[in-house]
This record gives structure tokens, sequence and C-alpha cells, in this order.
């Protein structure tokens, strides 16, 4: 086989054989199929689409290009959680210790961010200390004795994945169905996980706009992970304001501590807590979604998903006093700007997508691969959907180094294309 001649075959519409992906999967995590014809594979895939047959043959050979971890030596349930993506999304940071106070273990296997969203990997690494590569034998450890371990990819999972996450995010072709379905079901299937619940954005923040996409997304990943023995379950979330107030790594940290003190946004809490109840009841450890949420809300009324957050930031080499004193822990920016409101009304509008890549200019996200992340930056939203402002209010802050200074103007423009203020408040959708 040539890569050459697969990548024509896909240009013109054809489909792939498992043998013929297989070759190519192996290409990428040996070295032998370049990232340059990857690359244009990936655009090819997303014109042409793939099969179901060959989305589900992708997933096997890029679950198998690595080792599959067998957690049944750890005692309880095994779920995990997976978002497509969304602008504040910290769900992830707060879902994991609380279901790991009910009982479920959590053996969470997270990516970086892609294009305008953030993620969960450098959300972590903004916690000084904090590591997210772990090798398996620490993996499993971390896994047994906090009841969740929050890291990357290791060198032995899902290693394809690992090159094509990044190169898709370089090459805009991150809105694939079979290419997000291929990354996402690798690596949580080769985690060690008995079920998964998926959370599935759409809107105009999220990569699936239309909630047709995201039924497509949410049906080819359920079935394909069913297929391969995997009880999958989804939830289509909206995705078309930012989800909490914070957008920006260390920012969203700390309103995720905020979240698991009692505090924090209540659209946050709502989907987080959601999510935690899922996997309470595929795991076995509640009896209906009722029983579950009550016990999600215990834990962290009670403080043991907080303190569950706090055992996993120690393992994992972070410190611990971030779950105290946020402020004084978490990297904190030099320059913090403002956005006023230019008039007197109602926020009938706050769009996800200007903020997320407003984010992203300030440094909290990647323009490239080799881009690095800055941390501290990002965006504060003071106000929010349907709240009242007069002319000069503030509505948002924004977190950026000096030497950043120059992209401020451009991310003031990003901000006032997403709020929108009229005479009347927004009609609840």
């Amino acid at each position: 086989m040539r890569a050459v001649d697969l990548i024509r075959k896909k240009r013109d519409g054809g489909s792939f054989t498992a043998a013929e992906i297989g070759f190519l999967v192996e290409g990428i995590a040996t070295g032998t199929v370049p990232d340059y014809q990857w690359a244009a594979l990936l655009m090819a895939v997303v014109w042409r689409g793939m099969q179901p047959d060959e989305t589900a043959a992708l997933v096997d050979a890029m679950l198998h290009s690595g080792s599959v971890v067998d957690l049944g030596d750890i005692p309880g349930p095994k779920v995990d959680k997976h978002s497509t993506g969304g602008v504040g999304d910290k769900t992830s940071l707060i879902l994991a210790p609380v279901a790991a106070a009910c009982g479920v273990t959590v053996p969470m296997v997270s990516g970086r961010g892609l294009g305008h969203t953030g993620g969960t990997l450098d959300k972590l690494e903004s916690i000084p200390g904090f590591t997210v590569d772990l090798d398996l034998p620490t993996y499993r450890r971390i896994a047994r004795t906090c009841g969740l371990v929050l890291c990357g990819q290791t060198a032995e999972i899902a290693p394809a994945d690992r090159v094509l996450y990044a190169l898709r995010d370089a090459t805009a072709t991150v809105e694939s169905i079979p290419l997000i379905t291929a990354s996402i079901l690798s690596k949580k299937l080769a985690e060690g996980i008995d079920s998964l619940v998926l959370d599935v954005k759409c809107g105009a923040g999220a990569f699936m706009t239309r909630e047709e996409d995201a039924r497509s997304l949410a049906a080819s990943m359920t079935g394909i992970g069913r297929a391969l023995g995997k009880p999958v379950q989804a939830l289509l979330t909206r995705m078309d304001e930012p989800l909490g107030r914070t957008v920006g790594n260390a920012l969203e940290v700390r309103e995720s501590i905020d979240c698991l003190r009692g505090g924090g946004p209540a659209d946050l809490m709502e989907v987080s807590l959601e999510l935690a109840a899922e996997m309470l009841l595929l795991g076995g450890v509640a009896a209906n979604l009722d029983a579950a949420r009550d016990r999600c809300r215990r834990a962290i009324a009670d403080g043991s998903a907080l303190e569950r957050l706090r055992r996993v930031i120690a393992a994992q080499g972070g410190d611990p006093r971030v779950c105290d004193d946020p402020e004084a822990v978490l990297p904190r920016a030099a320059d913090v700007s403002l956005f006023r409101a230019g008039c007197a009304g109602f926020i009938t509008r706050l769009r996800a997508w200007p903020i997320g890549q407003a984010s992203m200019l300030l440094g909290a996200g990647r323009q490239t691969v080799a881009a690095r992340i800055d941390p501290a930056a990002g965006i504060v939203l003071v106000r929010t959907l349907g709240d009242e402002v007069q002319a000069g209010d503030v509505v948002a802050e924004i977190h950026v180094h000096p030497a950043h200074a120059d992209r401020l103007p451009a991310a003031l423009d990003l901000l006032r294309e997403a709020c929108e203020i009229g005479p009347t408040p927004p009609v609840p959708s």
C-alpha cells in the first residue's frame, strides 16, 4: 500500500478497507506515513466523510495502536465522561471528584484545547506542579488510591490519536464526525473503563453548530461504543454562550473549585451534576437519576468531592493548597483590562465562539501546534446573558500578559462581536 494512493482514493469518494485503515494508523504511529500526508488525508475525510464500518475500523486501529488498560483489579465501576468541547467547559474538573466521592472510579484521560475550545489538560497544568504525563503503573496507582486520575494519554494509550489530535487542531479538520468519534473512543476505550458518558455540545460555540449534526455525532459514538462492548450514554447540551463565568485555564480551575465548595454559576452546576448523575447511574451505584443527583449534591455539601480533588492534585505532584486558597496558588495575569457596555439595556446575546477566539488570541489556547499556553490568560464575564447594564458598566475582565498587550484591540473587537445589548431581556429558549 502507498499513502498517496489512499489519499487519492478518499479524495475521490472511495471507502477504505479495515486493512487500509490499519496501514495508515500504523504509519502515523510509527512515522512511516508522514504528517503532511495525514494532513491531506484528514482534509479528504472532512470533505468525503466515512461510512460507519470505516469509522469503526478507525476506532479499532487507533485503540490498538497502543495498550488497552485492564483495571479489573480495582474494585467497583470504572466510568468516565467526555465532552466534545466548548467555551468555558470545565465540567470534568467538577464531576470527576464528585463521581469519585460517590463510589465511581474515574480514570479520566483527557486532551488539550482544540481550536477555540479549552482543554482539560491545559487547565490542570495551570496548577503549579501538576503533571498530566503519567506512565501506566502510576496511572493505575493513582486511580486505585484516589478513586480518580486526571491525565493525558500515556505513551501506551492510543499513541496514534496523540499525533492526530494535534494535527487536526493545526489543519482545520476538527469538525468531522468520524474523526471526532475515533479520537474520543480510541483513548476512552483504551483507558480501562466499564462505561462512558458523553457530553455532546451543540450550538454556535460548539464544533457541531447544528442540533442534527450533534445528534449524528452522539449516535455515531454510542453505536460504535456499544458495538465494541461498552455501555455509552450521550447527553446533548447547548453551547451558544460560554459555560460558567470564566474562559481560560487558571481562571476555570478557580471557578471549578468554587463549584466544589458549593458556589459557582447555576448553568455550570446544572450540567456538571447532570453528567455526574449519569455516571453514577451507568456505574450502578444509584437506582435512578433522582437518587444519583441527590448523592452528587451531598458529596459537594459534605466536602468529600473537594477532598477527592485535593487528593488527586497532591498525588499528581500539584499544590493541594489550591483547593483552600486558589488566588494564592494559581498564576495571575499581570494586566487586567476591562470591556464595558457601549449602551444601556439587557445582554441579549453573549456568543461563545468569538469569546473563545478572544481567549485563544490572548494566550489561553493554541493557534499552532507548537504555541505555548499562558495559564493566566483569559476572560472573566462580570455580566452574563439577561443581565441589565448601563453604558460604561464592566461586562468582562480581560486577563493578559504584557507581552501580548498588542493583541488586546483584536480581543476587544471579538468581545464587541460577542456581546449584544437590547432594550428588553432575552426570551428563554
